[in-house]
């Protein structure tokens, strides 16, 4: 009997949670693969494969797929997933040195929260948003200038 969309996903989910990301990232993918008609699982498949694959290091993929969950779950009015997509969005563009976008990302993540008045969620995006400012800040300082030399351009973080 084949394995259902829903089953392939929770063994990936289960997978990554022991820390095998690889093995996880097969069974997410076998899942988009027999497919669903549940956008809320198909959701929770793009969002688990962008963090596994975050995990892995190889963040063009989690950012395709972190993307995907962002798209989805505004097409389907999801308003807490869409805070939680344009959370992990925000981290990967952060580590890939996109601090712009980044924060765009923590801001919709922020608003969002506040608005749902989910505590935790806001918590975590002015967490992520300090974050984001400070590897900015490190990026710059990396680059040799002096802290209190910042051209006006990267004056205002």
């Amino acid at each position: 009997m084949e394995a259902s969309c829903l089953e392939l996903a929770l063994e990936g989910e289960r997978l990554c949670k022991v820390g095998d990301y690889c093995a996880g990232v097969s069974f997410f993918e076998s899942a988009i693969q027999v497919g669903t008609e549940d956008l809320q699982i198909l959701s929770a498949i793009y969002s688990q494969l962008g963090n596994a694959y975050f995990h892995l290091h190889d963040y063009n993929k989690a950012l395709e797929y972190h993307r995907h969950d962002l798209t989805l779950t505004r097409t389907v009015g999801d308003q807490l997933g869409e805070a939680k997509a344009s959370g992990n969005l925000g981290n990967t563009l952060k580590v890939l040195g996109r601090y712009d976008e980044a924060a765009v990302c923590c801001q919709r993540h922020l608003e969002i929260s506040r608005m749902l008045h989910d505590k935790v969620g806001q918590a975590r995006a002015l967490y992520n948003y300090g974050n984001v400012y400070h590897a900015k800040g490190k990026n710059i300082c990396w680059s040799g200038m002096d802290p209190g030399d910042f051209p006006e351009e990267r004056a205002s973080l």
